[in-house]
């Protein structure tokens, strides 16, 4: 059975759930015929970043897609606090690159739409989005419709949508890779502050080595059928770095 969701409210809560703890064993990943990773085993600690790089085709979204239960694995075992993940659960929250927000609501409408499948109240999901709608800086546009927006606009109401129904583990499909150089940076400020306090696992997929360094704690690095995890110095910082420089040289030759 899924874990149970906490309860939720129009606010933020004082108190927040504990993140996920994800764990891969013996894992054999892809189509049958084609698995693109073999005998993986990975933990994802409950309430870190984990960044996931790695070159294209090894696997980094098919990896995502089999923790949120979307493709079971060829092989091995993948659980959530000890409990096979089987399907896909509310627990468990998925954010792509493409913003995928329906065009016929409005902005706080795409917010309310993980609450409204959970059967929150009307008015308590309403102030549910419009306080996440606030925390990303839109709550001015909750009535526009997604066309009206930005790029980097429709990328916080997809986050804001992903947290609305605080989900304890997020799993993020290189979300910001169609984003210019400056709107990508400001979205990776947002998503630290955001997340504070949600205590929720994350799984940070990206091509942006520098990327996987601001935000991981950790970087899991995908290549054939192993995987490699290293701790990222902290604390979180763009400012230079001889650790985290190493660390990105040696990230940089691996692929």
């Amino acid at each position: 059975m899924p874990a149970t969701a906490p309860a939720l409210t129009g606010t933020a809560p004082t108190t927040a759930p504990p993140g996920a703890d994800l764990h891969l064993d013996g894992v054999r990943l892809g189509r049958d015929g084609s698995p693109v990773l073999d005998g993986l085993g990975l933990r994802v600690r409950a309430g870190e970043v984990l960044a996931v790089v790695g070159p294209s085709g090894c696997g980094k979204s098919t990896l995502l897609r089999t923790l949120a239960g979307l493709l079971p694995p060829l092989a091995g075992t993948v659980r959530q606090d000890g409990r096979e993940i089987t399907r896909p659960d509310a627990d468990r929250a998925l954010v792509f690159q493409d913003d995928a927000l329906l065009p016929w609501r409005t902005v706080r409408g795409n917010v309310e739409l993980p609450l409204a499948i959970r059967r929150v109240p009307r008015g308590e999901r309403r102030r549910g989005a419009e306080d996440w709608l606030a925390r990303v800086g839109l709550a001015e546009h909750a009535r526009r419709l997604p066309h009206q927006l930005s790029g980097g606009q429709r990328q916080r109401v997809q986050l804001a949508r992903a947290l609305a129904a605080r989900p304890r583990a997020v799993l993020m499909d290189e979300p910001f890779g169609a984003l210019d150089a400056q709107t990508r940076a400001g979205m990776q400020d947002l998503l630290v502050d955001v997340l504070a306090g949600t205590g929720a696992t994350v799984v940070f997929v990206t091509h942006d080595v520098d990327e996987a360094l601001f935000l991981g704690d950790r970087v899991a690095l995908l290549g054939g059928d192993t995987v490699r995890v290293l701790d990222v110095p902290q604390p979180r910082s763009r400012a230079p770095h001889p650790a985290r420089a190493d660390l990105r040289r040696q990230i940089i030759d691996s692929l």
